[in-house]
């Protein structure tokens, strides 16, 4: 067992130390680590094929300028955190040469702290946090400039902007494509919008040419191919918390457009049972009525909700359909 770092036990049930080899690479993925902003609370590794389960823990730097790490009381299972060189190379060379291998594949879950990347933008170089500010966000991928559906997504959300600035939701997309190309692609997405044509684009498009992003965030598609046999984006949408926490993602195939409306009706939601203990029902739109949250008893949901609620018989005669008018 290495110092600092506690493995808990492999998927095999065997206890699995990491080698050498492996402490050295996370040491070497530190700046790495720095760029994207990788949450302090993350460490992973790969012992052969199988992910280690290695406990949550807090990171600092060690005196000799590694990293230490304390244990906290709980841990869960985490995706492996590649080398500088794998973090391009592995999955990339996964998803071309021997189909899907998610081992290798980073992501961001629900309730993480959304990683604080650096990158060029149509706006300039932006740092992700500070983009963001104390609003919501939302980063949405296409699989490449100049393509169909993304130019009528990318459209879709130009004409739905003003929307989203209600909602103080800050729009950001990528693309693996330059600034460059992005810069021109957006005056063909302005096109479709005619009544804002000669407008720019809204919102800036993050270029993602080294698929850098992508695979740090786990957006490549392994089913669509570009020219040259390489993966392209999925069409992923990540919606962003004040907290820089995420709260939303969904992933859709490079194939198939997605529908903004529903991602703002979503938004509505997610910016509602933030504030409220209250949860929407399906096909919910906002002002219709919402459900009492199972947690909240009775007498609780009758001080925190004065308009009342009403409780719909169920034969099985629970009592868990609570709804009342939106707070």
């Amino acid at each position: 067992m290495m110092d600092g770092l506690r493995c808990m036990q492999s998927s095999s049930g065997n206890c699995c130390p990491p080698p050498v080899d492996d402490v050295e690479a996370l040491e070497e993925a530190e700046p790495l680590r720095r760029r994207f902003g990788l949450s302090e609370a993350r460490r992973r590794a790969v012992v052969g094929s199988e992910p280690c389960l290695w406990r949550s823990c807090e990171a600092e730097e060690g005196e000799s300028g590694g990293v230490r790490v304390s244990d906290m009381n709980s841990y869960r299972p985490l995706l492996p955190l590649p080398t500088p060189e794998t973090l391009l190379l592995r999955p990339l060379l996964a998803l071309t040469e021997a189909g899907r291998d998610s081992s290798i594949m980073p992501g961001v879950l629900l309730g993480d702290v959304f990683p604080n990347f650096e990158a060029n933008t149509t706006i300039g170089k932006i740092k992700f946090h500070d983009f963001l500010g104390d609003s919501w966000g939302i980063l949405f991928s296409h699989p490449r400039d100049f393509t169909p559906v993304c130019t009528t997504e990318l459209a879709s959300a130009a004409r739905l902007s003003n929307e989203f600035k209600k909602r103080d939701v800050k729009m950001i997309a990528l693309s693996i494509d330059s600034v460059a190309d992005h810069c021109a692609w957006s005056k063909d997405v302005m096109a479709l919008h005619s009544e804002a044509a000669a407008n720019p684009l809204p919102f800036p498009i993050i270029a993602d040419d080294k698929r850098e992003l992508s695979v740090l965030l786990g957006m490549l598609d392994p089913d669509e191919r570009d020219k040259d046999g390489m993966p392209l984006t999925a069409r992923c949408v990540f919606v962003i918390g004040p907290d820089k926490r995420l709260k939303l993602s969904i992933l859709y195939p490079a194939t198939t457009g997605r529908n903004f409306t529903e991602i703002l009706r979503v938004i509505d939601s997610l910016q509602l049972t933030a504030n409220k203990k209250v949860a929407t029902p399906v096909d919910w739109k906002p002002g219709e009525e919402v459900m009492v949250i199972p947690s909240l008893s009775d007498e609780e949901a009758k001080k925190l909700f004065p308009a009342g609620f009403t409780t719909k018989e169920l034969p099985s005669g629970k009592k868990y359909l609570r709804y009342t008018p939106q707070p």
